[in-house]
This record gives structure tokens, C-alpha cells and sequence, in this order.
């Protein structure tokens, strides 16, 4: 058994790095292209290729699990995701796994998924340039000792997360956001005396700058529940077939005026707006988590 899910997650591996060297060589060739377009139909028409290339890099990732006859999907999809709209994304974190779980759901029903980047990302060799090629959002943010050192800098953050999510204002996209910002262990739940047996405390940092950043433009939020009845798997258990169910729960929550384009650092009501909407939500998702886990005989997870 261990010889065959060795041999499987060896060939899936291989297989996805191939395709990950050949499409990122051609998304780093595009993007002098994209880089040389004048703005408007031309830039367009070049980011309409490069997100088409980035889907298919995420098929042919969901391809290679799809022979895994163990594993089980039980997804829950909403009527009404468009591949053209605009929406943030959020969904609780346990494992890498919890990003190709998303990708394996989402991929050519919502648009193609964005992240908040940090800025010195960009210049990972040919990496940087892709990720500037299909409109990740580069980020430059301050740390304690620079804010303290230049205080006017508090806030600038956000000046630059709307203007690195200006051009994707116009554009089909899923910005994708992890409110908890790290991994769920116990140890951290108890660490941050969290009121939640199965989830951490969401921060509202980075669902906050989507919010100011994008304003009016979004349509709606995505909440994504994922569970693993059986246990947390990892990447090389995801992608050997070790795993042997995963559990998504996708919902369309509409995202209200008072949460839309409020600077939450300056302003406290917007900031009370923001920890109750996500409070609720969260207090909703571990209700979910339980119920999911209590209807399952041999869970791990109970």
C-alpha cells in the first residue's frame, strides 16, 4: 500500500511540474507582451490569455487527483457564481491543501483567483513576473519599527492595497482571503484562547483592505467552509490519495454598504462593523463544522 501511494504521488508531482515549468515559461513570455500593450482592449485581451493559462495550470492540478476513486468530494455549490463577476473570497485554514481544495471547486465557475502578495515577492526570479503577469496584488506593507521610526506611514498600507487592486476594479476576479491568517492547530487555538473548538480568531486586516480597496465593485462574498472529516491530510497525502474525504460548504453572502470602502484603521464604527460581520459568520462556520463532523461515524475530528 505505502509502495502504490508512492508511485502515485511521485508520477502526480512530476506530471505538475512539468506543466508548472511550461506554463509558467509561457506566462513569463506573455507578460513582456502584456507589459509592452497600451492600457484598455489590448491589455485586456492579454490578461484574458494569462488568467486562461493560470486556469489550466489548476485543471490539468485537478486532473492528476481525479483517478483517486478513494477520495471522496461532498461539495455544496450555490446557483449563481458567475466566471465574470467579482467577489472576496474567504475560507477558514488548516492545511496547504485547503488552497488546491478551493482551486479543485472554484476553477472556470468563479473567476480565476488573486492574492494580496507581499511586494518583495515580485522579485522572485521569473515567479515575480508571472504572479505581475496574471494581476496578483503586491502589497508593500510597514512593519512596528518603521511606523514607530515614521509615523506617517500608519495607513499608507491601505493607500497601496487600493492602488495594487485598482486594475483588477475592471476586471472578472476572486480575491482570496485566510481571515484566521495562520494554519488551525490546537496549540494555537488555545495560544489565542480562541472561543471556537474547530476554528481560530479571524483578523479583519486582510478582508478590510479587499473591502477599501475594491469599494462598490464587488458583488458578493464567497464563504468557503472546508472539513476533513478524517483528519487534517497534508499536500503529499492530497496528492499520493491518501485522503479519504473532503468537505466543502460554499455559500454567497451579500457584503453590505457600511463594510464597503471604510478606512476599518481610522474609522471605529467601520471597524465594529467588520469584527461583527466576520464574528457572525465565523460563529456560523464552526456551527457547520460541528454538525458536519457529528454526522459522521468515524471521524477523527469530533
Amino acid at each position: 500500500m505505502k509502495a502504490r501511494y508512492g508511485l502515485q504521488g511521485a508520477v502526480v508531482i512530476l506530471i505538475v511540474s512539468f506543466s508548472t515549468v511550461i506554463l509558467t515559461t509561457i506566462i513569463f513570455c506573455l507578460s513582456l507582451f502584456k507589459f509592452i500593450a497600451p492600457k484598455g482592449r489590448p491589455r485586456d485581451t492579454m490578461t484574458h490569455w494569462l488568467s486562461s493559462l493560470g486556469e489550466l495550470w489548476v485543471s490539468i492540478n485537478k486532473c492528476m487527483v481525479w483517478p483517486y476513486r478513494d477520495m471522496e468530494w461532498d461539495v455544496r455549490m450555490p446557483e449563481g457564481i458567475s466566471h465574470k463577476g467579482r467577489y472576496l473570497v474567504s475560507c477558514n485554514h488548516q492545511s496547504g491543501v485547503d488552497i488546491l481544495a478551493l482551486q479543485h471547486c472554484l476553477n472556470r465557475r468563479a473567476p480565476f483567483g488573486r492574492y494580496l502578495l507581499k511586494h518583495q515577492l515580485i522579485w522572485v526570479p521569473v515567479l515575480g513576473v508571472a504572479w505581475w503577469a496574471l494581476d496578483m496584488a503586491f502589497l508593500r506593507r510597514y512593519s512596528k519599527q518603521e511606523l514607530l521610526k515614521n509615523p506617517s506611514l500608519r495607513g499608507k498600507d491601505l493607500e497601496n492595497a487600493a492602488r495594487a487592486c485598482e486594475k483588477l476594479k475592471h476586471i472578472p476576479v476572486s480575491m482570496m482571503t485566510f481571515p484566521e491568517g495562520t494554519r488551525f492547530s490546537e496549540s494555537k487555538r488555545e495560544s489565542q484562547n480562541s472561543p471556537y473548538k474547530h476554528l481560530l480568531r479571524p483578523r479583519f486586516g486582510g478582508v478590510g483592505q479587499v473591502l477599501y480597496s475594491f469599494d462598490d465593485a464587488l458583488d458578493c462574498l464567497i464563504d468557503v467552509t472546508i472539513i476533513y472529516p478524517y483528519g487534517t491530510p497534508s499536500v503529499w497525502q492530497y496528492v499520493s490519495g491518501q485522503v479519504k474525504k473532503i468537505s466543502v460548504y460554499i455559500e454567497l453572502r451579500p457584503i453590505d454598504d457600511n463594510l464597503r470602502g471604510h478606512d476599518f484603521r481610522e474609522d471605529s464604527t467601520a471597524r465594529g462593523h467588520l469584527i461583527s460581520w466576520l464574528g457572525g459568520i465565523w460563529e456560523e462556520k464552526e456551527t457547520l463544522i460541528s454538525h458536519t463532523l457529528d454526522s459522521e461515524p468515524d471521524s477523527s475530528r469530533k
